[in-house]
């Protein structure tokens, strides 16, 4: 090849070079300019975590009243995700007791996600009332330092009932007091709960108004004490097994308000009364007002709870997968 030759070559050679690197400089600026848009992938959808009362281990059967530890390692080991303490289920409350158990559910990767207390706000006498505010501040307490975030509260009952058989035999309906009217008693009950909300907000714990017998029998009561205290540190702790009749019409109707659910179960038959209750139907409910909160399993029947409380937890994973 000749030296004319020679340099002919190249230089058409770095001219096609040239010409392809810039083709490809183009195209590649004009996949930036119009990138692919992949599609849109489907928003996987949020379940709820499901947890347990260590009411469920209990029952308030003669022979069945675990400890807050072994309750939290059972409900572990059956795949729960969280456990709900019973304040009259724990065998203290000095500082150092709260911490083991605390430890305890750190240990077993269980979140410590509700408080359920006894008090009650519905008698004519103030020191009765006085005395139950205090022991619902008290509680308030022993929440936060448990790092627990919600708390079951009650109206609380007239006490015109012989017993609590007799309660369940009518329905959860009692009689009012001699002398003394419902209209008089929501007031007191919701002062009372108007009481205990500046160290709910201290402390960063929710109060749950369970639709529970007394003033809360009804949705609409529920309803009228939550609108009437009117504060984001007292909402609704759903129990789905407290409308004993069309239930869900009646859950649906607190639902929007609702920041904890309790869900019952009554394998073996009720310990008081069976409800054969649609999950995912209540979990469709739920679902409409995006609720994400805890569900959590008050087991009720007369199986052994260590059957029993699994066949729950399944029923319930089911129902709230999000699905």
């Amino acid at each position: 090849m000749t030296e004319m030759n020679r340099r002919t070559f190249l230089k058409n050679s770095a001219s096609a070079v040239g010409g392809a690197a810039l083709a490809g400089l183009a195209g590649r600026a004009g996949a930036a300019e119009k990138p692919e848009t992949a599609p849109a992938s489907k928003p996987t959808a949020r379940g709820n975590r499901i947890a347990t009362s260590t009411y469920s281990f209990w029952r308030f059967m003669p022979d069945t009243k675990l400890s807050m530890e072994e309750c939290i390692k059972q409900a572990a080991e059956m795949g729960f995700d969280g456990v709900e303490l019973l304040h009259m289920q724990m065998e203290g409350e000095d500082n150092g007791y709260l911490q083991k158990i605390k430890q305890c559910a750190l240990a077993n990767g269980i979140d410590l996600c509700g408080f359920s207390i006894h008090q009650g706000f519905l008698s004519p006498d103030e020191q009765v009332r006085k005395q139950n505010i205090d022991h619902t501040v008290k509680c308030i307490e022993l929440a936060y330092k448990l790092g627990i975030p919600s708390m079951r509260v009650n109206t609380g009952r007239w006490g015109t009932s012989k017993n609590f058989d007799e309660l369940m035999k009518n329905r959860g309906i009692e009689p009012a007091l001699p002398g003394h009217t419902e209209e008089e008693a929501f007031e007191w009950v919701i002062q009372a709960l108007k009481a205990c909300l500046g160290k709910a907000e201290e402390c960063g714990v929710t109060l749950a108004l369970e639709n529970h017998w007394g003033l809360c029998l009804t949705p609409q009561g529920t309803l009228r004490i939550i609108d009437a205290v009117n504060s984001p540190w007292l909402r609704v702790n759903m129990d789905t097994g407290n409308f004993l009749e069309d239930p869900y019409d009646r859950l649906e109707t607190i639902a929007p308000k609702t920041v904890y659910v309790h869900a019952k179960t009554y394998y073996g038959g009720g310990l008081w009364y069976t409800l054969d209750l649609d999950y995912k139907r209540i979990a469709a409910i739920l679902r409409k007002q995006n609720y994400h909160g805890y569900v959590s399993l008050e087991y009720e029947g007369k199986e052994d709870y260590r059957t029993a409380m699994p066949k729950s937890l399944a029923v319930l994973r089911s129902a709230f997968s999000g699905a």
